[in-house]
């Protein structure tokens, strides 16, 4: 990911990891890495220029774009590693839960803490944790909207492996993709599809619903005051850095 200054998720450069995610499945990809250009965040998340005083419309194309690539991300043939250089809260913990294996840089912090910004986790995204970390560690950390650090998420199972930097994590990645160029494609492919089915369905059929109840949620006056809230801060923390 490529977009200055903190990858920060909007329709755009959404669009742009669905299709290098088609592409890579129609030339029979044997394996992906998913990183960022930067080495201090991974993702941002969301953007909230798409979300705060948007139109609905705006907002469902942000939401059912993330949801696409959820679904090709999650249920790729090929096997997939989150390769987290910097901070991933929201949505760039969302990417990394639908990788197969994480590997994340010492010293920085990851986890959905939407519940802070008063919106719930859409239902798909906790099964995602759930799957990842198991329900009780799950609760907590979303109705809290905690942020893990890299050995925290470590002890959780939230991440694979600790890496002491990109080129390091770079090398436990290739480890990870390696093993797998001795299993018939096929077959792999036939038992993630196994293991993930039940998700990818939810997201296929109920997608349109989770995405009307996005909409519905960031639009209550009370959520746009709290993103409203959050912006200013982010504003006047990059303000008072330069």
């Amino acid at each position: 990911m490529k977009r200055a200054p903190v990858n920060t998720l909007n329709s755009e450069l959404l669009s742009e990891i669905s299709s290098v995610l088609t592409n890579l499945d129609e030339t029979k990809c044997s394996g992906m890495v998913l990183t960022s250009f930067s080495d201090k965040v991974f993702s941002s998340g969301l953007d909230f220029n798409e979300m705060y005083e948007s139109r609905p419309a705006t907002i469902r194309t942000l939401v059912s774009t993330i949801l696409e690539v959820i679904i090709k991300l999650y249920g790729s043939p090929f096997p997939t590693v989150a390769v987290i250089t910097g901070h991933a809260p929201s949505g760039g913990c969302v990417l990394s839960l639908c990788c197969e294996y994480r590997i994340m840089v010492q010293n920085f912090q990851i986890g959905l803490n939407v519940v802070k910004l008063g919106y719930s986790t859409p239902l798909s995204i906790v099964q995602l944790m759930v799957n990842t970390i198991g329900h009780r560690n799950a609760e907590l950390a979303l109705t809290s909207g905690r942020l893990f650090t890299t050995n925290e998420a470590l002890r959780v199972g939230l991440i694979d492996e600790i890496a002491k930097d990109r080129a390091s994590a770079f090398d436990k990645a290739n480890d990870f993709l390696n093993q797998f160029k001795v299993i018939p494609p096929i077959a792999r492919h036939f038992t993630k599809q196994s293991m993930r089915r039940a998700l990818l369905q939810d997201v296929s059929i109920n997608g349109k619903i989770y995405v009307e109840d996005f909409v519905s949620l960031i639009s209550r006056p009370k959520v746009q005051e709290l993103i409203a809230a959050y912006m200013a801060n982010m504003k006047n923390k990059k303000k008072n850095s330069n």
